[in-house]
């Protein structure tokens, strides 16, 4: 499987977020904006990491938020939101997090095929610091290696 989509739409630059819970919350409005999923799912991913604890901080200064398949997706999607100022997850070792990657999609079957693809982008651990510095949704499309829709 190949990254989801990722229109300029799902991009948040430089947003404020005051601690885990609202930087998730931007990962998942700026999913519902791409119609990726609907504004439900962003309290589904709050959820997850309430009941599961951060794993979602795959990498120093990297979450990957995203729930399960379910209805409040409505295709498969991907969101990027960089914060001004990090935000603590919980996280023993990859914590503070300053690079949000909402994700979304549609089939049960394609979730661990997709977290897969975004991963294979932060073999690059130049990867993550670019993401946060990016000051564009193009740029931040070009480091993701999407084409702009």
């Amino acid at each position: 499987m190949s990254l989801p989509p990722l229109p300029e739409s799902a991009i948040d630059i430089d947003a404020f977020a005051a601690d885990w819970r609202a930087a998730v919350a931007l990962s998942g409005a700026a999913l519902a904006r791409s119609g990726a999923a609907k504004p439900g799912y962003a309290a589904e991913m709050i959820r997850m990491i309430e009941d599961h604890g951060p794993y979602v901080v795959i990498a120093p200064g990297l979450a990957l938020a995203h729930a399960r398949p379910g209805p409040q997706v409505i295709a498969d999607g991907l969101s990027i939101v960089t914060l001004k100022e990090p935000v603590r997850f919980g996280h023993a070792h990859n914590d503070p997090v300053r690079v949000v990657l909402g994700l979304a999609i549609s089939e049960a079957g394609a979730h661990l095929a997709a977290v897969a693809a975004v991963a294979n982008i932060f073999n690059d651990s130049s990867a993550i610091d670019q993401l946060a510095e990016a000051t564009s949704a193009a740029e931040v499309q070009q480091i993701m290696g999407v084409i702009p829709s």
